[in-house]
């Protein structure tokens, strides 16, 4: 009996001018796809497929990661999309279409940090081709099997994200993304479940806790013995724990939990590693990240 080879995982990576989708492409080289960077659309299908009797140039059974842009020399939307239904009808592939985003500010300000012309506003400014770029981009946006927002991202966190959704692992399981944050700076675009846990007794007010953090051993006892502290953390797990395995189960890889509040300093702080210790306990992989500590 032939032996039936798992399809190809090929992704299709793009996304709008400055969103990091270069980064995107080199981090899933580390994780051991081939990666291919501005491609003609042309060049794809033939790369992927092969084309008029020619052998498809990619090996068999290699994972592939293609970046697709406005800078492609024959981009074209629909042409982009009629290559998304053809790769979906190819029994040997398993694609996927990966969206890189970003605010328009923040990719404004990272076009000036750099002193480069956004690719759609050679006279104009900067914003004018975000915008417009961003209007030509939709119909890929709305077909992205993901789309990542890098708005509040490191490249840690990128990293993160991607291996757990492409690594190349037989079981890659759920992971979970622990995260605190000020409300003051907005909540955390990609967090699935907010907890606003500024009822609880501030230890801002104290002047010898002030200069701490919610790592501390003191910051820590002192939220520790707030009268609501125990019942409210009972509440929370008694709540989450049935709910992971059904995520679980559903197919979901990742889940982003997000402690929110005034600073992103104390209480928060203390909220999310404490949750991510139960979370261990329990045998599920998790990563905690503090948005906010270093700038509160």
């Amino acid at each position: 009996m032939d032996e039936i080879l798992a399809p190809t995982n090929v992704i299709l990576v793009t996304g709008v001018s400055g969103a990091g989708k270069s980064s995107a492409l080199k981090l899933l080289e580390d994780l051991g796809y081939e990666a291919v960077d501005n491609m003609p659309l042309s060049l794809v299908s033939r790369l992927v497929l092969g084309a008029d009797g020619v052998d498809a140039l990619v090996i068999e059974g290699a994972p592939l990661a293609i970046g697709v842009d406005i800078r492609t020399r024959d981009f074209d939307t629909d042409a982009f999309l009629s290559l998304l239904d053809r790769l979906a009808k190819e029994s040997k592939i398993s694609a996927s279409l990966l969206f890189i985003n970003c605010d328009d500010d923040v990719l404004g300000r990272r076009f000036e940090a750099t002193r480069r012309r956004h690719p759609l506003a050679a006279d104009r400014p900067v914003i004018d081709g975000i915008r417009h770029e961003r209007q030509i981009m939709a119909p890929l946006q709305s077909r992205a099997d993901l789309v990542i927002d890098t708005t509040d991202f490191a490249l840690g966190d990128l990293k993160a994200r991607l291996d757990i959704t492409y690594g190349l692992s037989d079981d890659p399981g759920l992971a979970i993304f622990v995260q605190s944050f000020s409300f003051k700076r907005g909540v955390p675009r990609a967090a699935d479940l907010v907890f606003d846990v500024r009822f609880f007794t501030n230890p801002f007010y104290d002047l010898t806790l002030r200069p701490l953090t919610g790592q501390s051993e003191a910051v820590q006892a002192f939220i520790g013995k707030d009268p609501a502290f125990d019942g409210f953390f009972d509440h929370l797990t008694g709540m989450i724990g049935p709910l992971l395995p059904r995520y679980r189960a559903e197919g979901k890889s990742y889940l982003t939990i997000a402690f929110g509040c005034t600073g992103g300093r104390h209480r928060s702080v203390f909220l999310a590693e404490h949750f991510a210790a139960w979370l261990g306990n329990q045998d599920w992989h998790n990563d905690v990240r503090h948005r906010d500590l270093d700038k509160a």
